[in-house]
């Protein structure tokens, strides 16, 4: 049976919905009208054990393509800047760019709430696809979008043109946003940021909003829209999404020597180490050691920090664990203090959690901005 791409579209559009109840109407009907085989390129990467495998459309045939480009899905595009068209066999490594699911860019959308006549600065054009919806529903002279990598930006470009849209493009740093076209209503990133880069404040339009993952080098990440007030401050409430993007090129982790664990400080732990496995807990541990990541193991966690080499690393000891720290900063200490904190507020999800930020300081707080916080980097 010939596969009718509508179809598969309008199902696309359904299933999205399905995954996001509250989902504005008009968003469902950008996802069913955008035709994202359109923009996904011509291979792409399947994770193969250890390694990632590129998969081409001539490899699986047309209708099978079809299907899997419109299934609810995110598909890697490049892994450490290689393209999947480009590889000529597995490749190792961590993805840098991809076609994220439909869900999560209807879903980032909906919490951006742009509406009628807004002006709006995208950062992360990745493959167009995002960009296209956002043109649907705003209208293309409505919309500019920021990508890093000028391949990408490219092919992105291309898809665009032949999807018959023409936003404003621009291939650069979109943590610098694009102040030629500013003051922008909203500003919504397809990546995930550390922390409110300062010129977007300055790019806002009174009463702008920013939406955003905020993440880290945990890979712990909340779904947040920020708002402008009359004081020049940002703030808002996160949502209970379990959701990330890539983090955004100049916001990861640089590289690292090979980790060997060393004694150090030994004591007793006072929380249990898996408790980090929970996605709140881990977004807590991640505040409390912005430079830090943290890679679970077998029997326990490692904590090293990328600024200076600290690290700490847990064993199982009796019914209990013990914790190895080793460095000028003892690292299971800050974790262990932060979710001891959160243990005693009833151990919350993400929705108890809020941020305000200015160019000066950038915060996340528990239940209030009066309560628990802990420092963004910027």
């Amino acid at each position: 049976m010939t596969v009718n791409s509508a179809e598969l579209r309008r199902s696309a559009a359904a299933r999205v919905a399905a995954t996001c109840p509250d989902l504005a109407p008009r968003w469902r009907e950008a996802v069913a009208a955008v035709d994202r085989a359109l923009f996904v390129p011509p291979a792409v990467y399947l994770p193969s054990g250890t390694t990632w495998e590129p998969v081409a459309r001539s490899d699986v045939g047309e209708e099978e393509w079809l299907r899997m480009i419109h299934s609810d899905r995110t598909w890697v595009t490049q892994v450490e800047g290689v393209d999947a068209s480009s590889a000529a066999g597995p490749v190792s490594g961590s993805p840098t760019s991809s076609a994220t699911l439909p869900s999560l860019v209807a879903r980032t959308l909906h919490i951006a709430d742009v509406h009628d006549g807004d002006r709006v600065l995208e950062i992360g054009t990745g493959t167009g696809y995002s960009t296209a919806v956002l043109c649907h529903r705003l209208g293309a002279d409505h919309v500019v979008s920021v990508e890093y990598d000028p391949g990408s930006a490219a092919a992105a470009a291309r898809a665009l043109r032949a999807a018959g849209w023409t936003p404003t493009l621009v291939v650069g740093d979109g943590l610098q946003g694009h102040r030629e076209g500013a003051d922008y209503d909203a500003i919504v990133a397809t990546c995930s940021v550390r922390s409110v880069p300062p010129a977007w404040l300055s790019q806002l339009a009174e009463g702008g909003s920013v939406t955003i993952t905020v993440s880290g080098w945990m890979l712990a990440a909340g779904l947040i829209r920020l708002t402008l007030d009359d004081h020049g401050a940002l703030s808002g409430r996160f949502t209970a999404d379990e959701v990330s993007y890539m983090l955004a090129r100049p916001h990861e982790r640089p590289p690292h020597a090979t980790f060997y664990r060393q004694t150090g400080r030994t004591r007793a732990t006072r929380v249990d180490p898996a408790l980090t496995e929970r996605w709140a807990a881990r977004f807590v541990a991640q505040l409390a050691a912005p430079s830090a990541e943290l890679l679970t193991t077998g029997n326990g966690l490692v904590l090293r920090d990328v600024a200076t080499g600290s690290q700490a690393w847990t064993e199982p000891s009796g019914s209990g664990w013990t914790v190895h720290q080793h460095g000028p900063l003892s690292l299971w200490d800050q974790v262990e203090e932060a979710l001891e904190v959160w243990n005693r507020h009833g151990s919350p999800g993400l929705v108890d959690f809020g941020m305000t930020a200015t160019v000066e300081d950038q915060v996340v707080w528990l239940g209030t901005p009066d309560g628990p916080s802990w420092p963004l980097p910027f």
